[in-house]
């Protein structure tokens, strides 16, 4: 919960809704619909309107609007909690237990089609739409449109931030695109423009190309965008340097091309921006990390989430709700004595509970490396603190033959609603009116980068160059520290350190074994509980049937159909 109330509140007035369900064709026109705001009433002299604009493009991320999306329900077409479900259930770290969703049993065992998935259609949608909307921006508020308009050179000035700030939105969309779905629809404010035009189908490594051009650009001493650590929770110069060391780090995917030198040089440029570890690795996801300097110090570009002007049931609304059941119920007496009251609460600071997402077993004693979980108390012993926010009152160990029993595997309260200052008892009060989180999503944070530096460093044969960065880590984990590593250590370091954050599946693909039978976990490949590997083709996800029906030159990819039968 932020200051980004505000920023909220316009972006309620201002979201404007452009029909992507049918037709990618429509890419390149303006929203049609009485509804809508186009440059044409929405932007006037003031500064207001711009911020009005842009306000549009940041609540991309977390609107749960369902007029131009086919899914089953709103809060599925968030897009945090859309990557966040093809990011993680697909992978070891998480699965779900909504076994009524289609969707929900194509990612829990690797087994989607190209037939209609509500997790990777909503990526697909909300980022393309993102994309329009961006274009549209960038096409209103050139020097010429502000000249014509009679804005001022102090507007004009703010304005040209707020284009910085845009162009760096439409590279992460167009990241998380290529990083999905490969090759895709590529358009800028600069293509052909009209309500008949088909947008073209850009290749992968072209589009990554773009993206790093125009990042580096941003981050450029000239560059409109704001400077580091002074725009949160917006986009700024420390935004543009964390997508750029994710994108370099994962260049080889991307293009067959590995950019580690510059993937290294662009950590090395966070290092200096004064970004600092969190000292407690809780607070960074509790229900005020946003307004907690010592977590917003570890933040380079976060999603905000507020409980009541947000109000999404995608982000950390999902991850705190969908992570506890209905009756994980506790009681505690408070009061003077002989006036004491019963207070029954949730212990992550919500008001309900979803019985959805959990983590394997596996998983966690794999990676935590737990000891002598009681699961009538609650209790377990674990050497790292990480690994200390499972809950696991009343649950079974394994999810053997019962996949879709969600207390089957360990709850994980990661994601807490409950401010970092106080316990869940004090909070109870309050969490009793939370039905929805307050926890800003971090989409690319300190800790992140350290490891990116520690696997570019090793890469360049210099791991000792990056091991105080994970002695760091390991350090306010109170875990063991590395005299060394190499990249076996990393893949179990960025399970422990970015579990449940959106990046697993990904780095799998990276390290080439999120397909293999080499690499297994429970339900991998199919409906067995041992796992088995699976087609490499599905590495990328198809891209709509929809949209391949309505622009005859898009191209399917490898492994799916081009039309349905």
């Amino acid at each position: 919960m932020t200051t980004y109330m505000k920023f909220l509140s316009m972006a309620a007035a201002g979201i404007a809704v452009l029909s992507l369900s049918s037709c990618v064709g429509d890419l390149n026109t303006v929203p049609l619909n009485s509804y809508d705001k186009v440059a044409q009433n929405a932007y006037g002299t003031d500064e207001a309107g711009y911020l009005q604009g842009l306000t549009r493009l940041y609540f991309q991320f977390i609107t749960n609007d369902t007029k131009d999306l086919q899914v089953s329900d709103g809060g599925s077409a968030e897009l945090v909690r859309a990557y966040w479900s093809v990011q993680e259930t697909s992978t070891d770290e998480a699965k779900c237990a909504w076994s009524d969703d289609a969707w929900v049993r194509a990612l829990n065992t690797n087994t989607w089609t190209e037939a209609q998935n509500d997790a990777t259609y909503a990526v697909y949608v909300r980022t393309l739409q993102g994309i329009v909307y961006i274009n549209d921006f960038l096409r209103e508020t050139t020097d010429e449109k502000l000249q014509e308009r009679g804005v001022s050179p102090e507007v004009t000035a703010k304005v040209g931030g707020f284009r910085a700030e845009a162009r760096f939105l439409r590279a992460y969309f167009y990241w998380m695109l290529v990083d999905t779905f490969g090759n895709v629809p590529f358009i800028t404010e600069n293509s052909p423009f009209g309500i008949n035009v088909l947008p073209e189908q850009g290749k992968r490594a072209d589009i990554f190309n773009f993206c790093i051009e125009e990042l580096e650009d941003l981050a450029s001493d000239g560059s409109a965008m704001p400077e580091a650590m002074s725009n949160y929770p917006r986009a700024d110069k420390g935004s543009v340097y964390g997508l750029l060391a994710r994108m370099y780090l994962n260049a080889e995917v991307y293009t067959s091309v590995p950019m580690w030198e510059e993937t290294r040089a662009a950590c090395e440029k966070i290092f200096d921006m004064g970004y600092k570890l969190c000292p407690d690795y809780a607070a960074l996801f509790r229900g005020d990390n946003g307004e907690n300097p010592e977590a917003r110090r570890e933040f380079l570009f976060s999603v905000s989430y507020n409980a009541e002007s947000s109000q999404s049931f995608g982000g950390t609304t999902y991850l705190t709700f969908a992570a506890i059941a209905q009756d994980d119920i506790r009681e505690v007496e408070t009061g003077a004595s002989g006036d004491k009251q019963t207070i029954t609460y949730y212990p992550n600071g919500v008001n309900g509970g979803w019985g959805g997402i959990r983590v394997p077993y596996e998983f966690v004693s794999k990676y935590f490396k737990v000891e002598d979980p009681d699961y009538s108390t609650g209790e377990y012993e674990c050497g790292d603190a990480r690994g200390k926010m499972f809950y696991i009152a009343g649950r079974e160990e394994s999810m053997e033959d019962a996949l879709y029993v969600f207390l089957n595997g360990w709850s994980c309260l990661k994601f807490n609603n409950v401010p970092h200052d106080k316990t869940p008892e004090e909070y109870a009060d309050v969490a009793v009116t939370k039905a929805y989180s307050d926890i800003d999503f971090p989409l690319i944070r300190l800790g992140e980068i350290y490891l990116i530096y520690a696997e570019a460093c090793l890469e360049l044969n210099e791991p000792e160059t990056a091991l105080p960065y994970l002695e760091e880590l390991s350090k306010r984990a109170e875990a063991e520290i590395p005299e060394g590593y190499n990249r076996n250590y990393l893949i179990e370091e960025r399970a422990r350190e970015l579990m449940w954050e959106g990046h697993r599946r990904t780095d799998l693909v990276r390290w080439g074994i999120y397909h293999t039978s080499d690499f297994l976990w429970p339900y991998k490949g199919g409906e067995s509980f041992r796992g088995q590997g699976f087609d490499q083709y599905k590495t990328l996800f198809a891209l709509p049937l929809t949209d391949l029906a309505a622009n005859g030159t898009l191209v399917q990819n490898p492994g799916y159909m081009q039309t349905e039968n």
